[in-house]
């Protein structure tokens, strides 16, 4: 296949910064010129500092894919539609460092792509001829990142009562597809719905979905507590 068609195929002329830089990386250049500063901050408070995000790591520890942050994130310039994306190739999270401007939504998009790492690490995904594996994670990414918080979606004007959180993380998963896949509209559709019961109750690692900090804070003291028993002596 012709490397251009692939690119756009699978989404990777969203991510220009994966074949060709303007800075070598590291240099004055990139920390003075670009957004790479702000963003490798904004990422080392989010993975300290987030819930989310470190229930998400001890997971990927616990799984045998531990995450180191120098080699497994990769701040980088996208093109302007998108926040971040997981390069399954190279097991990389990309954060596009020129479109997250808010710490709120760097932890988000890190959750996110976290959890897509962490289907990678645990269920061997075939993301690029299984349509089905993809609609399952990006299912999973918006259920259990906060996406589809009532905060977030009010902040989009998107407002509903019964089924409405479903309803946003189906819209966001479709669109996920749509952005990084070359299908029609009606078949990532058929898709979604075909998986989406299952993967919207697979809650792993979160063992509940995470409505907002607190429930995220709980998850993680559960989880970090999954091992310890408790007598009555």
């Amino acid at each position: 296949m012709d490397q251009t068609k692939q690119e756009e195929e699978y989404g990777y002329d969203l991510f220009p910064g994966r074949t060709k830089t303007k800075y070598k990386k590291g240099s004055i250049g990139e920390s003075l010129f670009t957004f790479n500063h702000k963003c490798q901050v904004m990422l080392q408070f989010a993975t300290e500092t987030s819930p989310y995000a470190k229930l998400l790591l001890s997971a990927m520890k616990n799984s045998g894919c531990k995450v180191l942050k120098d080699r497994h994130f990769s701040c980088e310039d996208c093109d302007g539609t998108v926040s971040g994306g997981f390069d399954s190739g190279s097991s990389q999270i990309v954060l596009c460092q020129n479109n997250i401007h808010q710490q709120s939504h760097m932890n988000r998009v890190v959750t996110h792509e976290l959890i897509h790492a962490f289907d990678h690490c645990r269920a061997h995904v075939d993301w690029f001829n299984n349509y089905k594996h993809l609609a399952c994670s990006e299912i999973r990414a918006a259920n259990l990142s906060g996406d589809c918080t009532f905060t977030n979606e009010a902040a989009r004007f998107n407002f509903g009562l019964k089924q409405h959180h479903q309803e946003c993380v189906r819209g966001r998963a479709l669109r996920s597809i749509l952005a990084v896949r070359n299908i029609s509209r009606v078949e990532a559709e058929k898709i979604v719905d075909e998986v989406f019961d299952t993967c919207f109750n697979d809650h792993a690692p979160f063992g509940r979905i995470p409505h907002g900090k607190k429930d995220a804070r709980f998850a993680h003291r559960d989880y970090e507590n999954r091992d310890r028993y408790y007598a009555n002596l």
